[in-house]
């Protein structure tokens, strides 16, 4: 019988708190653990994902996603966007901690430990998430296995380092992005750039990549018009010990949309998902 626990608090005295869910089985033998990561502009909540995290359930793994604590939500509005000025200061290396916080609880919590095989954890990060757990797998030797779902190959080209928003951003401290389905104003301060050149030997994703020993999988659409197919080329190039799926006519969300209405997958993410399950198994 399949166990969904959603909206469980994870607390740090130090920083925002993190919610996430889990689906599992219970059958009372451990599981591997798979972590999946959010992008840009994105959380939990957001579309199909929960149609994917049910399918892993029911492909045996114990499945996990949750929101970075600066995405912009609230514990009480866990959907879109209700703090702006969190989001104004999240950061790649602030995802990254909250990332690590995830796999150490996942890890050492007793209340799923019949459930979870802890020595088995797998990270899936979409778009930006991608290069997320990309460095997060290279760093921590827990990881087994890691998946990008139309995931970026840099950071820092992001910056537009040089052009006249970038310029009017240094200048005023903090610039904006339009939510196109939300229409919300959403403010990024200068301190991502800040934290980005101050942590730019971790935060650089071919630097992890090229010393990334452990299995990948890479998947993108090839109509993707959001982070182009050759990101995904350039990151197989940097990798010893990585495939790629490449899914025809497929867009950036793979056919999937906010809010997803129907009870079953869009074809592209349901292939998406099928490919990542006999990956990891």
């Amino acid at each position: 019988m399949m166990q969904i626990k959603k909206n469980n608090v994870l607390r740090n005295s130090e920083k925002k708190p993190i919610l996430y869910d889990v689906y599992f089985n219970k059958t009372n033998t451990t599981k591997p653990i798979v972590i999946f990561c959010h992008g840009y502009k994105g959380f939990k909540d957001w579309g199909a994902w929960e149609l994917v995290a049910e399918y892993f359930a029911n492909e045996g793994f114990f499945f996990l996603k949750f929101n970075f604590s600066h995405n912009g939500s609230t514990l009480e509005e866990p959907i879109d966007f209700p703090d702006l000025e969190a989001f104004s200061q999240n950061n790649y290396t602030k995802e990254l901690d909250d990332l690590e916080q995830i796999i150490t609880h996942i890890s050492s919590t007793k209340q799923y430990d019949q459930e979870t095989n802890t020595k088995d954890i797998n990270l899936i990060g979409h778009s930006r998430g991608g290069g997320i757990v990309l460095i997060k797998a290279e760093e921590n030797t827990g990881v087994k296995k890691v998946i990008t779902w139309a995931g970026v190959s840099d950071y820092k080209s992001r910056f537009n380092i040089g052009s006249d928003l970038f310029n009017n951003w240094k200048s005023t401290g903090r610039f904006y992005v339009t939510n196109g389905r939300t229409k919300q104003e959403m403010p990024h301060d200068w301190q991502f750039f800040q934290d980005f050149i101050t942590n730019e030997n971790r935060l650089t994703i071919q630097r992890a990549a090229e010393v990334l020993k452990k299995p990948l999988l890479i998947i993108h659409g090839i109509a993707d018009p959001t982070v182009s197919i050759d990101e995904a080329k350039k990151l197989q190039g940097w990798t010893i010990n990585s495939r790629t799926h490449f899914v025809e006519n497929a867009n950036h969300v793979f056919g999937a949309s906010h809010p997803w209405d129907t009870n079953s997958l869009p074809n592209h993410l349901e292939e998406v998902v099928k490919k990542s399950c006999e990956f990891l198994k």
